[in-house]
C-alpha cells in the first residue's frame, strides 16, 4: 500500500488544496491531509476548526484522513509509515522553494517528494488572498468549499 501526505497550514482549506487532496487520492492507496501546528503564528482557524473544515471538504474521498503534526515533516512521516510527500506547485517560485525543502527531506529520510501541478483554474489562489478578500466582503464562494465559506463569514460578520 503506498501512501503520501499533503502536508500544509489550511488556513482555510481552498478549492486549490481540494483539487491535489483528489488527484492525490487517485495516485496512492492512501492520503494523509496534515495540518501543520505552528506555534509561532496565529492563523484565523484554530488547528481543531481546520482539520474539522478538512474532514467536511473530504469525506466524498474515502482513501484521505486528515491529521496533525509539529516538527518535522519527515519524522511524521516516519512515524506514520508514509512513502512520500505530495506539493502542489503553483508556480516556478513554487518550484524553488519545494524543490529545496524536498532536497532537505530527502537527505534526512529515504520519503520522496512528489510535486502536483496545481489545475490552471486554481494557480492563482492562495489561503491568505482568500482571506483578505473574505475580510473585505468580496465574494469567495467559487474558492472554498461550501463549510469553509459559512465559517468564514461568521470569522468575518
Amino acid at each position: 500500500m503506498t501512501s503520501v501526505v499533503c502536508p500544509g497550514s489550511f488556513d482555510p482549506v481552498t478549492n486549490g488544496h481540494l483539487d491535489i487532496f483528489e488527484r492525490a487520492a487517485r495516485l496512492f492507496d492512501e492520503v494523509t491531509v496534515a495540518v501543520l501546528v505552528n506555534e509561532n503564528k496565529q492563523g484565523l482557524f484554530s488547528i481543531e476548526e481546520r482539520i474539522e473544515l478538512l474532514d467536511e471538504a473530504t469525506a466524498h474521498l474515502p482513501n484521505v484522513r486528515t491529521a496533525s503534526f509539529k516538527g518535522l515533516l519527515v519524522d511524521f512521516c516516519v512515524a506514520h509509515d508514509i512513502d512520500a510527500i505530495a506539493k502542489g506547485l503553483r508556480a516556478v517560485t513554487d518550484f524553488d522553494y519545494e524543490l529545496q525543502m524536498a532536497q532537505m527531506n530527502g537527505s534526512l529520510t529515504d520519503v520522496d517528494t512528489v510535486f502536483i501541478p496545481t489545475s490552471p483554474e486554481w494557480s492563482y489562489l492562495a489561503s491568505s488572498l482568500v482571506k483578505e478578500v473574505a475580510k473585505h466582503g468580496g465574494d469567495v464562494s467559487a474558492l472554498v468549499p461550501p463549510a469553509v465559506l459559512s465559517r468564514l463569514t461568521e470569522k468575518y460578520a
